[in-house]
């Protein structure tokens, strides 16, 4: 019998790893509906399905490694960090899904939950009131227009896997959709600043930095209370709160 590894755990869904077989609970039934369509039409290598049953949809697991994982060390060669830069690419240049994902939340909306998290940040003493300020101000530049991009939605570094410098898989789709380009650029560099060049040069077309700094800081603010009410720790080295200091 394979060991039962749970591979992360909150109160919106769990995965579990059995052997080769990951098991993902989610009671979210439209988020894995959305999983599942968007693997289908990636044009990425993403892991197979093997079977669903509401509230479980059971995938293969992919050949390879990470490059690491925020607040850990990253590994892999440049070329490794450009190959994961091309599939992006790849990603966002395919014919839109028919559905806004995470990355696409309009700029009206996005301002008005930066500024409600960022008061009850400062009023709860979660994080200095100065270093809200600042990396408030830096996240404005993520307000803009943009290109509509079939988009990830939680590129995490660890949700891309390699052999041999070259992507096997790309996993944990339940977030894609129509959305900005830039945000799935800046989340898979999130903590990992020293590789953005290779993975711009994979990438292969100019990129706006200040776009990207935006989206660390914005994604970071959003992100800090909820980790820390879910048992996770944002203040860990090289996690969300170094990203967020990063910017002073």
């Amino acid at each position: 019998m394979d060991e039962v590894k749970v591979v992360v755990a909150h109160s919106e869904r769990a995965t579990l790893r059995v052997g080769d077989v990951f098991l993902k609970v989610d009671a979210d039934e439209a988020r894995v509906d959305i999983e599942v369509e968007a693997m289908s039409l990636a044009p990425v290598p993403t892991p197979q399905v093997l079977w669903r049953k509401p509230p479980v949809l059971a995938i293969a697991a992919l050949p390879g490694a990470t490059l690491g994982r925020l607040g850990g060390p990253s590994t892999g060669s440049p070329a490794a960090w450009a190959a994961a830069g091309a599939a992006i690419r790849k990603l966002h240049d395919a014919p839109l899904p028919p559905w806004h994902g995470r990355a696409g939340r309009s700029s009206g909306a996005l301002a008005a939950e930066l500024d409600a998290e960022c008061a009850l940040l400062v009023a709860n003493d979660v994080l200095p009131a100065d270093l809200v300020a600042r990396n408030r101000q830096v996240a404005e530049a993520a307000f803009r227009p943009w290109t509509a991009a079939f988009t990830h939605g939680d590129l995490q570094i660890a949700h891309v896997f390699l052999e041999d410098d070259e992507v096997t898989g790309i996993i944990d789709w339940s977030e894609a959709g129509q959305g900005d380009a830039l945000y799935d650029l800046a989340t898979f560099t999130l903590g990992h600043e020293e590789h953005l060049d290779e993975v711009i040069a994979g990438y292969g077309t100019d990129v706006d930095l200040d776009v990207i700094h935006a989206w660390w800081s914005l994604r970071s603010l959003l992100a800090v209370r909820w980790l820390i009410e879910h048992g996770f720790d944002p203040s860990a080295r090289g996690c969300e709160i170094d990203v967020l200091r990063s910017r002073m």
